[in-house]
Parts: structure tokens; sequence; C-alpha cells
């Protein structure tokens, strides 16, 4: 009787002609994508323009793709400078060999640039594509399934990964789809970060700090079932001690800023803080430009009164016609007072629209 199990692709390229389409590099695109669309509604939400994550991004991407073959290839050297390899192969990222902490942390560094010249601040910038970056792994991580890698131990498990290559020594046969079970923990992490910032309104950093401790916690289990070679370091992956110290340092990172700078960026971007100010101008200028407006809004606004049974000026039935009480008099006098009172706060106001017109 024949397993069940996740057929691999026998190849993961398609030919347009000359142009070669590559599943692994199809994900990665996609993911970026995903992580852009979804920054930039969270970047809005926050209060910051339409635009602002995408032109970041264009720093932090390639700054991403180069950290992240960076980390690869130097932590595993041995696949391109050893006798029998060829060191080109370094440089060809379509065939698989990204390191996510390299891409992060070389990411980080394209973004700040970015955000500097945007005037925005970093940890905000952080906070608000933290879920997106989850999900652009999530989606990543499908070029593995591409490329017939990273897989985990043998098993017949019905959601096994049939590995079918032999190149690089691998062994055909069924294995753990570890690619699998870190696409599904990067959508839980996107997942728990969303409802995390809604719930307690994370801000200066905390977002993201939230998603790179919640991932390592992932990464560390995950990378333990991984069967690939690996440097090792006092019988642990070298990438489960980065995971562990990489998950203290965002844990550390959480409870200090907690505590040194608690709440969130009122303002995420130059500009925006006046908008609302800038709409209570114009409706004062309006009503300076229109003074018969005003008035026919003040009526408005008497009338409503009226017909919500507030106090209105009613005659007094009880009185003769023609006869006035001198306590009418007085409710309808004016005080002297108010009126230089008045003339006082529009002098202040005139004032204010002089300054801030000069």
């Amino acid at each position: 009787m024949e397993l069940a199990f996740i057929p691999s692709p026998s190849r993961g390229v398609l030919h347009l002609g000359p142009i070669p389409l590559r599943g692994y590099a199809f994900c990665i695109i996609i993911g970026v994508f995903v992580a852009v669309w979804l920054g930039n509604r969270r970047w809005i939400a926050r209060g910051g323009r339409p635009g602002t994550v995408a032109d970041i991004a264009v720093w932090a991407v390639p700054f991403g793709l180069i950290g992240g073959r960076l980390y690869h290839v130097i932590t595993d050297y041995q696949l391109y400078f050893s006798e029998g390899r060829d060191w080109v192969d370094a440089f060809k990222i379509w065939e698989g060999g990204l390191g996510i902490w390299g891409a992060i942390a070389f990411g980080a560094v394209g973004a700040w640039i970015g955000a500097r010249r945007r005037g925005v601040p970093m940890p905000a910038y952080a906070d608000a594509v933290a879920p997106g970056i989850a999900l652009a792994q999530a989606i990543g991580r499908w070029g593995n399934w591409f490329n017939q890698e990273l897989y985990g131990k043998a098993t017949d498990l019905p959601w096994a990964v049939e590995i079918t290559s032999t190149s690089d020594g691998r062994v055909p046969g069924t294995y753990h789809p570890t690619f699998l079970y870190e696409s599904l923990w990067c959508i839980g992490v996107a997942l728990l970060v969303i409802w995390a910032d809604r719930r307690f309104r994370l801000g200066h950093g905390r977002a993201f700090a939230l998603y790179v401790a919640a991932y390592c916690a992932g990464r560390f289990w995950i990378e333990y079932m991984r069967v690939d070679d690996a440097h090792h370091i006092l019988g642990l992956r070298l990438n489960n001690w980065t995971a562990l110290f990489v998950f203290l340092l965002a844990v550390l990172y959480i409870v200090l800023s907690a505590r040194m700078r608690p709440g969130r960026e009122a303002v995420v971007e130059p500009g925006t803080e006046t908008a609302a100010g800038d709409a209570g101008s114009e409706g004062d200028k309006d009503a300076k430009e229109d003074p018969g407006a005003a008035s026919a809004d003040a009526d408005t606004d008497d009338g409503d009164t009226a017909e919500t049974g507030e106090k209105t000026d009613a005659p007094d039935l009880t009185k003769p016609t023609g006869t006035t009480r001198s306590t009418d008099v007085a409710e309808d006098t004016h005080d002297p007072a108010d009126t230089e009172d008045a003339k006082d706060a529009e002098a202040v106001k005139d004032g204010a629209d002089s300054a801030k017109k000069g």
C-alpha cells in the first residue's frame, strides 16, 4: 500500500523561451509584494502617508537579499569553497540559500537609510512591516519546496514530503516537510503580532521585537529537525544558537522598551501631525470669508435647540399684550463685559491667524 505524501515538483524552473522562470525566485518576489502591501495598510492606519513603506522597501529589499546571501555563504562556506566546488555558485541566489538572520540585519540597515531620507522613525516603521515580513517568510519557504531542500528526518506521516532528487548527496524518500512547518509557524507569528498590536497598542519597535522573538521560538525546534549539513556547536546547529541568542535580545528589548518608552508614537511621519490643525484653520477661514453662511448655521443651530426642547425665548402668555417685565429686559440685555471678552477673543484669534500667515 502506497503511503500519502506531499510530492515535490520534478524541477524548480520552467523556461519561457530563453527566459527561465524559477519557483524559488517567484516565492521571494510574491512575499515581498505581500509584505509591502500589508505594511502600507498598517502604516496608513498608524497615521503615515501612502507609499512611504514602498519607498523605504526600495532600500530594504536589496540590502536584505545581499545580507541573506552573505550569511548563508559565510556559515555554509564548504558548499562553495571546498575542494571540487565552484566559488561562482555563491552568486547563484536563484538556486536557494538565504539566511534570514542576515536578511533581517542587512534589511534593517537599508530600511534605516530609507527612513532617514523620509524623516521617519525607524521603530515605528519596523512595527508596521513586522507582520508582513512574517508572511513574506511564510511564502518564501515554499521556494525550498521547489528546490527540494531544507527537509527534516525521514518519516511516513501523511504530510511527509517526497524527495526525488539525488544531487548534493540527497537520498530519495519521504521526510518531515520542515519548510511547511516554518511556513505555517510564520503565518501564526503574523497573526500573533497583529492581535497583540491591536490589543496592547505596541509601539517604539515592540511589535517588531515580538515578531523576532516568536519567530526564533519556532525556528529553534524546526531547525533541530533538519538533517542537511550544518556546523554544530556543543551538539546544537549554528542556527539553533543564533535563534536562542536573538530570542533573548528581542525579549530584553521588549521589557526595557516598555519601561523606558511606554505607549505608542503619536506621530509616525513628518507633516501628518498638522493635518487636523489645517482642517480646523480652513474651517475658520471659510467662516470669516462667508459670515452669512456662519449666521445661517447659527440660525439652524437655534432651530435645532428649540426642537430638542431646550430653553427658548417664548412669549409669556400670563402677561397682557404690550407689557414688558423688568426681568425680561434684564434677560435680553447683554453684559458689556461679555462684549469686551468676545472682542478680546476675536483679537487673539486674528493675531494667531496673522502669525500663521507671516
